[in-house]
Formats: C-alpha cells, structure tokens, sequence
C-alpha cells in the first residue's frame, strides 16, 4: 500500500486544486485498490507542491543544475538496494518528489492542468519505485508504467 505524504508550500496550488490531500489521496487510493503488487507492503513518500523558485533551488543544490524543470524526484535508496529492501521489509520509505506548478499551469489549463499535473507526480512514483530513463529501453519500460497508473487513477 503506497501512502502520500502532501506538502503544499506555495498557496497558489489551492486555485487549481481545492485539496490536494484529499485529490492524491484519492488517486492513490485507486493504485492500491487495483496494484496488488505492493498490497502488503507500506510505502510513503512525500510529495512536495512547489513553484519554480524552490524547484530550481533543489535543481541545482542537488543536480547541479541551475534551472527550473517540472518535477524532481529523490529516490531513497538506489535501484539495486530498493529490490533488495522491497523483497524483505514492510514499511519502506520511497523519497521524495517535488512538482512545479509554474510548468504545470503553463502547460495546461483547467482540467488539463489536473491531468499533466498526474502526468508528473506519476512519473516521479515510477522513479521512487526503483525505475529510470537513462537508456531508451529504460525509457520505455518506465513510459508504459506511468501510463499503467494514469489509466488506474483516471477510469
């Protein structure tokens, strides 16, 4: 069961999204109901709702890049050591990921906005679960997931 920690620091959210608590939590709850594949395992992560200040802040202390992107994610343990872990513990800590809402609502608006807005926290789900796009077949194995959950989350 994957459980979502929601941090709003910019307030500026609340006028595209009423609750986003209430909004993750809900979409969540339709990738534990439908994904049995971590049904007895506890997973958290935190998901940061940010702007591009703060993005670009974490982008280049711990990217060392200095620009804006869309989402950030921090896996909290690395590929190899995550499929160690998942095998053997119960609760596991994820990471973190953190979305821009500047990227986000310059991309879509309205009840666009909700969808790439899922686009992105999904894709950094995928990366906190142990997956990543360096190499193209990477790319699209991790491609097909996210759109596994997009479909769970939005039927």
């Amino acid at each position: 069961m994957i459980k979502v920690n929601v941090i709003t620091n910019n307030t500026n959210w609340f006028n595209y999204i009423k609750s986003p608590n209430n909004y993750i939590d809900r979409k969540i709850k339709k990738i534990n109901l439908k994904n049995k594949k971590y049904s007895k395992k506890n997973l958290f992560l935190t998901l940061l709702l940010s702007d591009s200040k703060e993005i670009k802040k974490l982008n280049k202390r711990f990217r060392k890049k200095n620009k804006t992107t869309d989402v950030l994610s921090f896996p909290f343990q690395k590929k190899k050591e995550f499929k160690k872990i998942i095998k053997n513990k119960k609760e596991i800590y994820l990471g973190d990921i953190i979305v821009n809402l500047n990227k986000v609502k310059n991309k879509k608006l309205g009840k666009k906005f909700k969808i790439e807005f899922d686009r992105l926290w999904l894709h950094g789900l995928v990366h906190l679960l142990g997956h990543d796009h360096k190499k193209n077949k990477e790319f699209k194995v991790m491609k097909k997931i996210e759109e596994q959950y997009f479909d769970l989350i939005n039927d």
